[in-house]
């Protein structure tokens, strides 16, 4: 096998520690040595660069491209899954080599990209949202006409649960169908009309049940949650994670602290919202009006989550938001006084370890697979770094 040696520029390790000059042997597609003057049978030129472990995101939704109403009743139900071939290439030229889709692609498009069917990222996937009846994945409209974002077909079962009973044969069905995560909402959220972000859905007895199946499988629950309510119940349930995270109070974030929960902040997703209705999409007034008064919260509980020593995770919630962006995110979450190293950190060693991928990736360190990206120029440059991008590798093959 070729041995590669990535020559002449610094690496940024995945640990928080500044870039440093040194070499980076690839054989196997596993890295095997870091350091200085090492050689190999072919060379790649990083002189002028950064080398990054391969990127992450941790919440996006392959399969979802735009959120206004009208375009989703018009395209054929099969569309969706070139979009997501279209969104999973877009995501891997931004470095990203590794997602967690939080509903939507199921295990179809999963073993695609696995069988090099298609090139993207590889992902762990959630396959439903699920959702009481009412709650933030109810399709249900005031015409009394469903439209869902995410219509139910035979590798993505239909999620509504209402109680325990319910819950657990939903929690089955889909760890059945191959889910890798469990996603819940356990508040109202931006996108869903009818609810409040801040009102909390399903009780602690239903949650209780959820994540002791998902044990049961090996697998972790992620939670939609919004409001300070709904976010107690999760983190007391014992979610791995919380996703969005808006309205964080004190107690929450103790309570994150205790438990170890991870939030996965997505702060370019309300942004998005916004960004969508100035655009001219068609947003019911409700939605619009929700993003635009979450932003700033959002942005002050996240500092304070952060201050207080929360572990984050980077997360677009890409969908809402055009995939290709995501790297958006980082500049957001510099802004709420995360240093730069530990953007990085949190878009690599930190989110492997929320997926439960940290043996494997998110660090260059030999006996690591081999999913690296050179950036040319400053890697800090969070602005600029979408287009300093110079190639991606993945698995020790240049895919990009």
């Amino acid at each position: 096998m070729t041995r590669t040696v990535f020559t002449g520029g610094s690496v940024f390790d995945g640990t928080g520690a500044e870039p440093a000059a040194a070499d980076v042997v690839v054989e196997h597609g596993r890295i095997v040595e870091v350091g200085t003057d090492l050689d190999g049978d072919e060379g790649v030129d990083c002189s002028g660069a950064v080398l990054l472990p391969g990127l992450f995101d941790c919440h996006v939704h392959v399969t979802v491209s735009e959120i206004g109403l009208l375009s989703r009743v018009q395209k054929p139900f099969s569309y969706q899954f070139y979009e997501a071939a279209r969104n999973l290439w877009a995501t891997l030229g931004l470095g990203i080599t590794t997602v967690r889709d939080a509903s939507g692609a199921d295990l179809g498009i999963k073993q695609a990209v696995d069988d090099g069917l298609i090139p993207g990222p590889r992902l762990q996937i959630s396959i439903g949202l699920i959702s009481q009846t009412g709650g933030h994945g109810d399709s249900w409209n005031p015409s009394s006409i469903c439209v869902p974002l995410l219509v139910p077909h035979p590798g993505r079962p239909e999620a509504t649960a209402d109680g325990p009973d319910e819950m657990r044969r939903v929690a089955r069905t889909l760890l059945r169908a191959g889910a890798d995560v469990l996603k819940v909402c356990t508040t109202g959220g931006v996108l869903s009309p009818r609810d409040d972000p801040r009102h909390s859905q399903y009780t602690p007895e239903e949650l209780e049940v959820l994540v002791a199946e998902a044990a049961a499988q090996g697998r972790p629950v992620m939670a939609h949650a919004q409001g300070s309510a709904g976010i107690k119940n999760a983190v007391r349930a014992g979610v791995r994670s919380i996703e969005h995270g808006i309205h964080l109070d004190d107690e929450a974030i103790e309570l994150m602290l205790g438990h170890g929960t991870w939030l996965v902040p997505t702060l370019i997703a309300p942004v998005n919202v916004v960004r969508a209705a100035d655009a001219g999409v068609d947003l019911p007034a409700a939605v619009v009006a929700k993003a635009r008064e979450v932003v700033e919260i959002h942005r002050d509980s996240v500092r304070r989550a952060y201050a207080a020593g929360v572990r984050i995770a980077m997360g677009t919630d890409s969908g809402v938001g055009p995939h290709g962006t995501n790297l958006e995110e980082l500049a957001l979450m510099a802004a709420c006084g995360m240093t730069p190293a530990d953007v990085l950190e949190a878009t690599t060693s930190s989110a492997a370890r929320l997926m439960g991928l940290d043996g494997e990736l998110g660090r260059i360190e030999p006996g690591l697979r081999a999913d690296l990206v050179v950036v040319s120029g400053d890697p800090y440059d969070f602005p600029a770094l979408a287009s300093n991008v110079r190639e991606v590798w993945k698995d020790g093959v240049r895919v990009v």
